[in-house]
């Protein structure tokens, strides 16, 4: 894999919803619309959190219209229109990050080109906003830090959605470099610590020469200091940006099995978006990861019992019967794990999970020594797309039954 789409990848992880916050630098300069001065602003991102994205972004918008020189209510629209879109085509689902996968995943549906325009566009009004201040006054912190907003969200953009990697990698970088300058200028502007954080860590986990190709356009690692800087921003942002904080600090502390602190986390963003079903699923992934199988059975139950009865904003059901598959089966329930890969795989547009689904339930009816359902969900796997690496190990235990390691 090329090191720059590793780092980029990651990078970007860092602009999750990094939409808003800030302080303002002086009593005369402009104030930062922020849901903890705009009622509208604090309800949108209410309901951004829990998955509530066209009522989330009409918020936004009536903000902006209040507000139409602020570049950070332009900053919340943007980043609304942006994550509905990686919702829709199935981008936001943090299993994936957690290992590498994500880096080549096709898309389940085709991009909306009318997003894209509109991507555009609201980023050149963000960015210009935020220009027309920086013009009057270069060591505008709050300004410095709402550019680096938009570059990042354009940057998440380009590459979650569009895997436009070397543009989205330029508009990072420059995200990062806008936050640095935000910190030189004002050391307690916390919030410039989560791009910056993220950053930090991901660096400081690449291998040697990725670190080399890094330090090339001037970007340094130290995993314990982004983790210490995505700490500072939980304990201390703005709230829409400490969620932020714990969302990409749960993710890397899952990555390097911290996963005490991560439950923690996690659990906290359960009780406050009770609508979200990403979250719900989340803690259950954690559960799993951290060896405590029955209790994450449990944990993917109740996201699916969520699910059926409407609890959620949205649900894919596809995605906590997958989770609930694994998790029975390093329990070695293979029938109930057969059963929930069965479920996961009839539900979605998917296509990548419904087939591993397909593959997976395949391998428990093999372990049941039910040949003849195995040989059927194998050859399922095989119509489903016969170029994939599913279908390669369809074809490989329609030969030769599927044994557990």
């Amino acid at each position: 894999m090329k090191p720059y789409r590793l780092y980029f990848c990651f990078l970007v992880l860092g602009c999750i919803a990094v939409a808003s916050s800030g302080l303002s630098q002086s009593a005369t300069a402009p104030v930062p619309t922020r849901s903890d001065n705009d009622p509208a602003t604090r309800k949108g991102f209410d309901y951004f959190y829990n998955l509530e994205y066209d009522k989330s972004i009409r918020e936004f918008e009536a903000t902006q219209q209040a507000h139409p020189d602020d570049p950070f209510a332009v900053n919340h629209v943007l980043a609304g229109v942006i994550f509905r879109e990686l919702y829709r085509i199935g981008a936001l689902d943090t299993e994936a990050y957690a290992a590498d996968s994500f880096l080549t995943k096709k898309h389940p549906e085709p991009l909306d080109p009318k997003v894209h325009d509109r991507v555009k566009q609201l980023s050149a009004q963000a960015l210009a906003l935020s220009q027309a201040q920086l013009d009057k006054n270069p060591d505008n912190v709050d300004a410095l830090y709402a550019r680096g907003i938009t570059r990042g969200l354009r940057a998440t953009y380009m590459g979650m959605a569009e895997k436009a990697w070397f543009a989205a990698l330029r508009s990072a970088v420059s995200a990062r470099h806008d936050h640095e300058r935000v910190l030189e200028l004002d050391p307690k502007y916390v919030d410039a610590k989560l791009l910056i954080g993220t950053d930090l860590y991901i660096v400081g986990s690449l291998s040697w020469p990725a670190k080399v190709a890094a330090s090339v356009v001037g970007i340094s690692g130290n995993k314990r200091k982004g983790l210490d800087y995505l700490r500072e921003v939980v304990a201390g942002a703005h709230s829409e940006v400490a969620s932020d904080g714990q969302i990409v600090l749960a993710l890397f502390l899952r990555r390097e099995e911290k996963y005490d602190e991560a439950l923690k986390l996690v659990a906290g963003m359960q009780a406050e978006f009770p609508r979200n079903f990403l979250v719900a699923s989340e803690y259950a992934h954690l559960m799993n990861a951290a060896g405590h199988g029955q209790e994450a059975i449990a944990a993917y139950r109740k996201v699916l019992a969520g699910c059926r009865s409407n609890a959620y904003a949205g649900c894919r059901i596809e995605v906590p019967a997958y989770g609930l598959g694994e998790a029975l089966r390093g329990q070695r329930q293979y029938q109930e794990a057969a059963e929930a890969y069965d479920l996961s795989a009839s539900h979605g547009n998917d296509p990548e999970l419904r087939q591993k689904a397909t593959l997976a339930a395949g391998q428990m009816y093999d372990l049941l020594q039910k040949r003849d359902a195995a040989l059927e969900k194998y050859r399922t796997v095989i119509v489903q797309d016969s170029t994939s690496g599913a279908a390669d190990l369809a074809r490989h235990y329609m030969k030769q039954a599927y044994k557990s390691p």
